[in-house]
């Protein structure tokens, strides 16, 4: 008896010993988590993609490398849904505003200067908005996205300051962290996308409206879009989704880039039908046949 006793007292004390130690290892675990977290879940990362409209190849037959001394660039994308955050904005009052936490990454072959044009659309409402730069709003941002200031939040002025650095294909990504900003958006709106341009080089040039306008600029475009579960008086950030999938377009763009061909109306360019207009007034048989009538009688 006193054998049988002392085995159940053995396997009694292997049992408080294994869950101890699992005890121990969820613990470990969660230390670990906390030095090292998981990759946020809110944060949707958007990879370049060709498009029909690109003048060149980005990628080689792999998919995956940049193409030696290609046309067309494209730099990754990180972001989050939009956000909400009331702030006084000097000279406006007590204003919500709406903003957008994202990271741009390199990797192509070279610094990249990523010029931003971020433009809020709502689909409802029928409204535009543009990408605007609030100081006192950018430092209200930064203390909930930021704290310890480490990510350096740029907005859309500083970001385009200096290139963005390249990342080598085995190194860690060096991203460059920004927030776009807008204060005018539509409360009651449920419906919304987002274009982002300057991501690329891309751009194309298509026909004007009418007959004789000049050619319309297009840029290689990134287009969000996103579906907000409230109305005007419930606010959350929560109620803001994003709705995939996301897209690469190629639209008109009203921003003045050195990269892209200025449109003057002075330029052949703009209206390339001029030159064939031009040469048919030149062929003035006519006259001079009359001329040539008169020095014959």
């Amino acid at each position: 008896m006193a054998g049988v006793a002392a085995i159940r007292l053995w396997r009694c004390g292997l049992a408080v010993a294994a869950v101890a130690g699992l005890v121990l290892a969820a613990e470990a675990q969660q230390d670990a988590s906390k030095q090292f977290p998981p990759s946020n879940p809110n944060e949707y990362e958007v990879k370049p993609k060709p498009n029909v409209q690109d003048p060149d190849e980005i990628f080689e037959k792999d998919g995956k490398t940049y193409k030696d001394q290609g046309k067309v660039w494209v730099l990754d994308f990180k972001f989050k849904a939009p956000r909400l955050i009331p702030v006084d904005v000097p000279g406006r009052g007590r204003k919500v505003c709406w903003y957008m936490w994202y990271q741009v990454i390199n990797r192509t072959r070279e610094p990249r200067t990523f010029i931003p044009d971020f433009e809020l659309v709502t689909l409802d409402k029928q409204t535009i908005h543009r990408d605007q730069v609030l100081p006192k709003v950018q430092e209200a941002i930064a203390k909930l996205e930021d704290e310890t200031g480490y990510l350096n939040i740029k907005n859309s002025v500083t970001i385009a300051a200096e290139p963005i650095p390249a990342t080598k294909p085995d190194a860690a990504p060096k991203p460059v962290t920004g927030v776009a900003i807008w204060d005018d958006v539509n409360p009651e709106t449920t419906r919304f996308s987002i274009f982002v341009a300057g991501l690329s080089n891309g751009w194309a040039l298509t026909d004007g409206p009418q007959p004789g306008d000049p050619p319309i600029v297009r840029r290689k475009t990134l287009q969000l879009n996103f579906k907000r579960n409230a109305d005007q008086f419930y606010k959350r950030s929560e109620d803001i989704q994003f709705m995939p999938p996301w897209q690469w377009i190629y639209r008109g763009s009203k921003l003045d880039v050195p990269a892209l061909p200025k449109l003057d109306k002075s330029e052949p360019v703009k209206k390339p039908a001029e030159p064939k207009k031009d040469a048919e007034p030149k062929k003035e048989e006519e006259p001079k046949k009359e001329k040539d009538g008169k020095e014959k009688q």
